[in-house]
């Protein structure tokens, strides 16, 4: 669904850092049950479920915008993390002009950092700014937040050249004490793989700066055999390769929404959810993270 004229990118790697862009709530119950390692483990692992969405502005198969149908598909998930795309934040009337980044954290009681890939002036005076992007929820306390850069070709311009522009979300938390990085992204929807081929650079060259556990969750809009996507796997490892296909909702063919991990986090189980409160469906993982040893 791409959204309608965008003004310049903002400087490259913008940053939103810390808490003062995290709407902080009050979080739901504690996360997975702990991990029964196996006997003689120095460091047991920290378990997390993750998933990841994209809600289609919070409209569903049937076109018809319902924020509470997003927020009852979410809620089924019963995940600790979700990296949300295509999020309206005051965007137009398709969404009701609702923030739909606080509204479904305040429905499910986690945090909530948004990345706008588009920020456009008010559509009336005195208005708020329309923008559009995406997001990451979490039950956990969020230590840092940032909204990177990558490689984009607009959809707010006529004749849109390769760009860098914002869009790439990450988050830094702490679970259990282990410091994790999750990301969510949404790649381009043309096509020519040239513009995901350069994303996919973009986004390892930020990754490569993280030490830790790493957890890439999004619309990939290409199948993880693409040949675009084979430099990420030599950094991260499809997480969910037997959950089910993602797109379309109904009857799905192809599966583009994934989750990524990075080497030594552990997948005990994954799948998708069949719901048409979109037009994608969801993807759900459960991890287990290494602790640092020592």
């Amino acid at each position: 669904m791409p959204p309608g004229p965008r003004r310049p990118a903002r400087t490259a790697r913008v940053a939103a850092v810390l808490l003062a862009a995290v709407l902080s709530l009050t979080a739901a119950p504690a996360t997975a049950a702990e991990d029964t390692s196996p006997s003689g483990s120095r460091a047991p692992a920290v378990p997390l479920r993750v998933a990841t969405y994209n809600i289609h502005a919070g409209a569903g198969e049937d076109q018809v915008f319902d924020l509470d149908r997003t927020a009852d598909a979410l809620r089924g998930l019963h995940a600790d993390v979700i990296g949300l795309q295509e999020v309206d934040v005051h965007w137009g009337e398709r969404s009701a002009f609702v923030d739909e980044a606080r509204a479904l954290a305040g429905k499910l009681r986690m945090r909530v950092f948004f990345a706008p890939i588009y920020d456009l002036d008010p559509a009336a005076e005195g208005g708020e700014r329309r923008r559009y992007g995406v997001a990451v929820l979490s039950r956990h306390p969020v230590l840092h937040a940032e909204n990177h850069e990558i490689t984009r070709l607009s959809t707010q311009t006529p004749d849109p050249v390769p760009a860098p522009a914002p869009g790439f979300a990450e988050i830094v938390i702490r679970v259990k004490g282990v410091r994790t990085h999750v990301y969510s992204t949404h790649l381009d929807y043309r096509a020519d793989p040239s513009i995901r081929a350069a994303q996919v650079a973009d986004m390892l060259d930020v990754l490569a700066d993280d030490r830790g556990p790493r957890i890439l969750l999004g619309d990939f809009n290409a199948e993880p055999s693409a040949p675009e996507l084979a430099p990420l796997w030599h950094t991260l490892r499809d997480a969910a390769p037997d959950a089910g296909l993602t797109y379309p909702a109904v009857a799905p063919q192809k599966r583009i929404d994934l989750i990524t991990v990075s080497h030594g986090i552990t997948v005990t189980g994954a799948r998708t959810h069949a719901t048409a409160a979109s037009d994608h469906r969801p993807v759900v993982a459960d991890l287990r993270l290494p602790r640092a040893r020592g």
